[in-house]
Formats: C-alpha cells, sequence, structure tokens
C-alpha cells in the first residue's frame, strides 16, 4: 500500500522508507505473538469482532469488529499452518535435504529467499524456520541464516510489482527497502558466528530464539538507517530520476487503480486530479478574455479545444470514485465523494458554456470586426 501511495505521488520518498522501517519491525510482532500459545486469543477476538459488527448504526464501531473478525482469523490460519508443519517434521527425505541445504549459510539466505517470495509471506516462512528449529531439525546457525533470507524474500514481491509501465520513480520506494535488507542480511552474515551463539546462550529454547533474532535484526536494521533516511532517499531520486514525458494534460495520473481499498487514498488522488480539471479551466477563461478583447483566431481555436481536456480528465474521476465500495466508505467519506463529483461534474458544465457560448461569440466579434471601449474591456474581465 505504501508503495502505491508513494508512486502516487501522495507520500514524499523518505516518510514512506520510515513506513517501510516500521512495517518490518511490525511483522516480527506477530511471529513474537505465535511463538506462545495464542489459540484461546483468536477465538476471544473473533467474537468480540462479531458483537461489534452487530451494532447496527455505528460505523467506527462496525469496522472495528471488522478488524477484531481479520486478526482473529489470521492467528487461527497460522496456528493451523503450524500444526500441518509439525507432521512433516520427521520425515526422513525432508531431514537429509535440510542437511544438504544447511551446511553453508548462503544456500541458506537463497533458499529462504525464494521460498518467502513464492509464498508472499515472510511470517509464515519464519514460524516454518522456528518449527524446525524447535524440533531440531536445522541448526541454530542454519535458521539465523534461513531467518535472513526471509526477510531479504519478503521484499522482492513490493519490488516485482510495482512500477507499472516501466516508469522508475515508482521503484524508488521498493528498491529503496530492498537495498535496505541486502545491506542488513550482508551485515547480519558477517557477524553471525559470534551472534548466533551469544543469542542461543541467552536463550536455549531454539523456536524462541529464531523469532527473537527475527524482530532484533529488523528493530537493528530500522535504528541503523533511521538516521539516513534522507541522504538516502536523495540517492535513490538520483539513481531512478523521474521519467520527463510530454506531458498530456488530459491523462489522469492520481488515480491509482490498486489504492481503492484504503477510502483516503483514492478521494485524495481524485481530489487532485480535480483540482488539474480547476487549472484547465482557469486556462480556458483566460483564453476566452483574450479571445473577446484580440482577433486571434488560433486562440479561440486552442480554448475551444481544451474543454476536451475537461471532459477527458472528468469521465475517468467519475468512473474511478464510483468503483470504491461504497461499504468502505464511511459517512465523511461519502460526502467527500459526492463533494468531489459535484465539482468535477461543475466544472465540466462551466467548461461548455465556455466551448459553446462565449468562443461562438469571440469568433463572431473576430468576423465582424467589433471591437470594445476600455469600460467594455473592464467589465468583460469581472
Amino acid at each position: 500500500m505504501t508503495t502505491a501511495v508513494a508512486a502516487g505521488g501522495l507520500v514524499d520518498l523518505v516518510p514512506a522508507l520510515a513506513v517501510m522501517l516500521g512495517a518490518n519491525v511490525g511483522t516480527t510482532l506477530i511471529v513474537q505473538l505465535l511463538s506462545f500459545d495464542v489459540s484461546r486469543v483468536s477465538f476471544l477476538l473473533i467474537l468480540l469482532g462479531v458483537f461489534m459488527f452487530r451494532r447496527s448504526g455505528i460505523t467506527r464501531t462496525r469496522d472495528l469488529g471488522r478488524v477484531g473478525i481479520g486478526l482473529g482469523l489470521m492467528l487461527i490460519a497460522l496456528q493451523h499452518l503450524l500444526s500441518m508443519i509439525i507432521p512433516f517434521e520427521d520425515v526422513p527425505s525432508l531431514r537429509v535435504l535440510l542437511d544438504a541445504v544447511t551446511t553453508d549459510p548462503m544456500i541458506d539466505i537463497l533458499l529462504a529467499a525464494v521460498l518467502t517470495w513464492v509464498a508472499h509471506s515472510s511470517v509464515a516462512v519464519v514460524l516454518l524456520i522456528m518449527a524446525f528449529a524447535s524440533q531440531a531439525v536445522v541448526p541454530p546457525h542454519a535458521a539465523f541464516a534461513l531467518v535472513l533470507g526471509a526477510n531479504l524474500g519478503t521484499a522482492l514481491n513490493p519490488m516485482l510489482e510495482s512500477g507499472v509501465g516501466g516508469v522508475p520513480a515508482a521503484k524508488r520506494l521498493p528498491i529503496g527497502n530492498l537495498i535496505n535488507r541486502f545491506v542488513g542480511c550482508a551485515l547480519a552474515l558477517a557477524l553471525l558466528k559470534w551472534i548466533g551463539p551469544a543469542l542461543v546462550t541467552i536463550e536455549p529454547d531454539a523456536g524462541r530464539a529464531v523469532a527473537d533474532f527475527h524482530t532484533g535484526f529488523n528493530v537493528v536494521l530500522a535504528l541503523l538507517f533511521y538516521p539516513l533516511l534522507r541522504p538516502f532517499a536523495r540517492l535513490l531520486v538520483r539513481l531512478l530520476p523521474a521519467r520527463v514525458d510530454a506531458a498530456d494534460p488530459s491523462r489522469p495520473i492520481y488515480l491509482d487503480w490498486a489504492a481503492r481499498e484504503t477510502p483516503s487514498i483514492p478521494l485524495a488522488g481524485a481530489a487532485r486530479e480535480a483540482l488539474r480539471m480547476v487549472d484547465v479551466f482557469e486556462a480556458m477563461l483566460r483564453g476566452a478574455l483574450d479571445s473577446l478583447n484580440r482577433g486571434d483566431r488560433k486562440r479561440v481555436a486552442e480554448t475551444a479545444r481544451m474543454d476536451t481536456v475537461l471532459d477527458r480528465l472528468d469521465t475517468p474521476i467519475k468512473e474511478y470514485l464510483t468503483s470504491i465500495d461504497s461499504d468502505a466508505l464511511d459517512d465523511a467519506d461519502h460526502r467527500r465523494l459526492s463533494e468531489i463529483l459535484a465539482f468535477t461534474t461543475n466544472l465540466e458544465h462551466a467548461g461548455d458554456i465556455v466551448e459553446k457560448s462565449l468562443m461562438p461569440l469571440a469568433a463572431k466579434r473576430i468576423k465582424r470586426g467589433v471591437s470594445f471601449s476600455e469600460a467594455d474591456r473592464d467589465e468583460i474581465r469581472n
């Protein structure tokens, strides 16, 4: 979501990078939580969520109920994932395979990175590593290397799924996050022969040691990179400059179809497109004034054609806003959506008036050679 927002220009690169650091730390907390028995908590969350969701008329309470139900189902699913993994821990062929691949930390990192990329979830892979480490299927040093690979693999999906159309600037955030992960993995791998034994000494439980290593890695990496975010962002901007195209004023640039799940983002994008319509309409008004004051037929034609730009901006804005799930909008969002629709409709109608009423008058004035006095011009300007 942050990648989509940053690519649309709604959030600057520096805070977006900071959000990614926080998100990477946040994903480790669910691993810490699931290292304990949370089955009872999951059912309690679902029960509380259903009770809150059934409260009619209170939108915020219903939304929090959805959150509770979602968290409860997620915890149950992850607990079932662990219960499915346990029977495979003692399979002889799997032990032979893991014994073969866990002798080299680099192979461990690559293996876990690929698994995480395929699974689209570092949490699931780290839970798998925890289960194997708890049953001594993989030794602690190999488990820590696999955790590094899971952290590297989780940065691959945002990078591969971003930057539709090959826009380099849209890839700044995911590439920055990948560089952050890569540098962290390189540093941790170099220090692993000292960090591993120390962590095992502090936490004898291998599963808990894996969870602590996962959290510690992300926390330390966030602390190291946070002071460097501004120069790092400048470097990314220099390496991935914004592509300068011949600007097409009728092409929407702030309507991100991938961000419609969060209502505030598409509403903000649609509002920015509406402000672009304001700029076009202001240019039409200036063109209309020039056309009425001067005898330039070319200016009349240019001003009339600007109404096409307004129409081409208005149509996708309406399609975009009407595609948003109305159930995801609260009362304030519904009002905002209606305001934007009414605003763009009025602007489009105003453009039609300029094109169909003012421009024919300007053309007729030029054709007949009519001139206005200074007082008439002041009145027209007003």
